[in-house]
């Protein structure tokens, strides 16, 4: 094809799929479908040359950013509404199974591995309020799920998770518990805070583009792993934080906030936090390619 035109560019471009070299059907898929949809975005909007180039230097500043700490492009999708769409297209609820939601862009692997009721809190700041944090993990007929590992991780009071503040400790309010026979778990941490996600760098002009604000309300990240099970990554909100209306995320779910309630007299902590979670059986073929 010589002679491409604004009518048969998008045509051209899918035509050249596997021409030169075989590729796999859900690749061509991919490909296909993003090639129509980029094309069409393009056209709809008479996208033109100036910003195109601005895009380029976006995304490439985007790309800049990333590292061991920072994954930016996972933190504009999350702007965008596109991991937390992902999820639910990958994760879907049949039946009473616990709902998930998005990963977000702070989580570490290698949490330290703690016994049961043990505290995830290095340092203390002024003005938290501790949690004791309990429940079960079943599968969908009620069965209790023993060994089904808990990764926790959150924010401290200043709004910061430790990963972003050299001033606390390493693994600060990050730990793994496992489920004891009876599916019970166990822990302590502190009552989650509101904060903002980072809004410097291309995450911030995202957010400034779209007019939107950068806060999210006070949660409890919780990864629930265990062997033929569907692995759950889901987050627990405070129901009486802000924002849980209008996060910046949009990862919010009704089935997901939990009541932080005053301790009883003598308790430890100053507050508790019940939360059960189900997981469903996994299927052969997501396990394989899990």
């Amino acid at each position: 094809m010589r002679n491409v035109t604004i009518d048969n560019v998008t045509d051209v471009v899918i035509e050249s799929l596997g021409r030169h070299q075989e590729i796999p059907a859900r690749q061509r898929e991919i490909m296909e479908s993003l090639i129509r949809h980029l094309h069409g975005f393009c056209k709809d909007v008479r996208l033109t040359h100036g910003e195109f180039l601005q895009a380029c230097d976006y995304l490439g500043r985007a790309g800049a950013i990333c590292s061991d700490k920072r994954q930016e492009f996972i933190l504009l999708g999350d702007i965008l509404g596109v991991e937390v769409l992902v999820d639910m297209l990958t994760n879907p609820i049949q039946g009473e199974e616990t709902i998930s939601t998005v990963l977000g862009p702070f989580f570490r692997e290698n949490a330290p591995v703690m016994p049961k009721g043990a505290t995830t809190v290095r340092k203390n700041f002024e003005g938290q309020e501790t949690v004791f944090v309990e429940g079960y993990v079943r599968d969908v007929e009620g069965a209790p799920i023993a060994g089904a590992i808990i990764d926790i991780w959150e924010d401290a009071p200043n709004g910061l998770y430790e990963n972003h503040d050299h001033d606390q400790p390493d693994y600060n309010l990050r730990g793994r518990f496992e489920t004891d026979a009876n599916g019970h778990y166990a822990l302590r941490a502190i009552r989650p805070v509101p904060y903002p996600i980072p809004s410097d760098e291309t995450a911030g002009e995202l957010i400034r583009y779209m007019g939107h604000h950068s806060m999210r309300p006070g949660h409890l990240h919780m990864m629930v792993t265990r062997d033929g099970y569907r692995s759950l990554i889901s987050q627990i909100y405070d129901s009486s934080s802000p924002h849980l209306d209008d996060d910046s995320v949009f990862a919010v779910k009704e089935a997901l906030i939990g009541e932080f309630r005053k301790a009883p007299e003598g308790a430890d902590t100053d507050l508790t936090l019940r939360f059960d979670f189900i997981l469903p059986r996994a299927e052969a073929k997501r396990m394989a390619a899990e």
